[in-house]
């Protein structure tokens, strides 16, 4: 049997804190994607070709393992639910990177748990499929985020409303999968030693430096904000920004029903379970906020002296759409050009975006255009642009070398939507050749190679909703 270099922390905490089982094991495990690179990176490389379809898509567990389903709870869609937890998911373990980073393995889509609340625990290859990619693709972005390790058939189907779909299983790779919701299921139920003690671990895996709950709040917020203002830079819609879905460690993690835009539109929205907004394009730094303050709200269960943490809590709170707002002004800047805002430069930022919104101009296209001086070509108003352009030009004049600048701000090609649901449509069919050339593609978009599917959808090509991947 394969043997890993697991080192399992979140496994030797007390039993309160998850469910030991082994992942349910599936009747025909067929590799579909293995990420060659990350691999690498964790270790996991070691496990041989033959046998990574049994382990990565549950049907054997490695020795040195130590497979669970953690606990937590949070607020969906601002409401409290007071348990929710791992209901189709397996923490096999925890590797030590060659990098030197501790990273959760976990798998996806791995049968029924104590949580899983009626459910069957397992996925269907959409969801799958989509988060591999759209992961992957953030990862090359920049941006934190989880990341997918392989993604197995499982040779059997699964039923949803849809009728009856494939069955496949992922590999999450993460910093960790704490949530604002391990916190809240503790402070939630009083049980203040077993807060401490996740406190002390959180500070311990992810912020070393932080002396205790509210430095470790303050950590989570500065990470937070720099988080949120990268998503909007690239048009990214998490779409299900719920408080078990805020890691605490700054990384994006399931991407359920979310999306980037094509025409760009501040309140643009694509969860189909999203029915008022509450997690539209423009909402996010409010909802990040929102949910730091519950963090706070929970941390605080805690301390002794109250009074005093609350008013430092309310501060670390209060400040933070100060620092979203930098971390903003910094991302948008670059897109055009420059490398060192002040405030004077927002009215520039903003103004692009009121045409581009006014026009439903392509949020990506338009500003990776700007290096090229090809931006005129996405409005409909033209002088309107020529007028914003006149500024725009005298700006970056002082810049020493505002087209390097804009490159590396812009891509040139995001999983978009309907190439996201035209590769799952094939996949479904038998053919990963669309997969395969996505992947391939947003692992350099900055740069890609493949102009194809950098255009945005045609008119039949719009995918209007998106869709939570249980």
């Amino acid at each position: 049997m394969t043997t890993l270099a697991f080192d399992n922390s979140y496994a030797a905490l007390p039993d309160a804190f998850h469910t030991r089982l082994d992942p349910t094991p599936v009747k025909a495990p067929r590799l579909l994607a293995f990420n060659d690179d990350l691999a690498r990176l964790t270790g996991l490389d070691s496990v041989p070709p033959e046998e990574r379809a049994a382990v990565f898509g549950g049907n054997r567990v490695p020795e040195g393992a130590a497979p669970l389903a953690q606990l937590y709870a949070g607020h969906q869609f601002g409401n409290y639910n007071p348990q929710l937890g791992d209901g189709r998911a397996i923490l096999l373990g925890e590797v030590v990177g060659s990098d030197g980073i501790r990273r959760d393995i976990q798998l996806k889509g791995s049968g029924p748990t104590p949580y899983s609340r009626m459910g069957d625990g397992r996925a269907w290859l959409g969801p799958v499929l989509r988060e591999y990619v759209v992961s992957e693709a953030m990862h090359a972005l920049g941006i934190p985020t989880t990341r997918a390790l392989a993604a197995v058939a499982t040779g059997e189907d699964i039923w949803r409303e849809q009728g009856a779909l494939p069955g496949a299983v992922l590999t999450r790779v993460a910093r960790s999968h704490l949530r604002v919701g391990t916190f809240q299921v503790f402070a939630h139920r009083g049980e203040i030693d077993a807060l401490k003690t996740l406190t002390e671990y959180a500070i311990r895996r992810h912020y070393p430096e932080a002396t205790g709950p509210m430095d470790l709040l303050r950590a989570v917020c500065a990470a937070q904000a720099g988080l949120v203002a990268q998503w909007m830079s690239v048009g990214f819609i998490h779409g299900v920004m719920n408080t078990d879905n805020a890691a605490i460690s700054g990384e994006t993690i399931d991407y359920g029903p979310c999306a980037f835009m094509d025409a760009f539109h501040a309140g643009r929205v694509f969860s189909s379970i999203d029915q008022q907004g509450r997690y539209a394009y423009a909402n996010q730094p409010n909802i990040a906020v929102w949910n730091m303050a519950q963090l706070a709200t929970a941390l605080l269960q805690q301390l002794d002296d109250k009074e005093a943490a609350v008013e430092e809590a309310t501060e670390v709170i209060h400040a933070m759409p100060k620092q979203i707002e930098h971390a903003w002004r910094s991302r948008f800047a670059a897109k055009i050009g420059i490398s060192a805002p002040t405030e004077a430069d927002m009215p520039l930022i903003e103004g692009l975006l009121a045409l581009m919104q006014k026009d439903g101009a392509d949020f990506t296209n338009t500003f990776r255009a700007l290096g090229d001086e090809g931006a005129r070509d996405h409005f409909v108003d033209r002088d309107a642009f020529d007028a914003w352009a006149e500024g725009w030009r005298a700006r970056i004049a002082a810049e020493p070398d505002p087209q390097k600048v804009m490159n590396a701000a812009n891509p040139a090609v995001i999983p978009r939507n309907h190439r996201i649901e035209q590769m799952i449509q094939a996949a479904v069919a038998g053919d990963m050749t669309p997969f395969e050339r996505l992947t391939k593609a947003l692992s350099t978009p900055f740069r890609s190679t493949d102009p194809a599917l950098a255009r945005p959808p045609t008119e039949d090509e719009i995918v209007p909703a998106t869709f939570c991947g249980t």
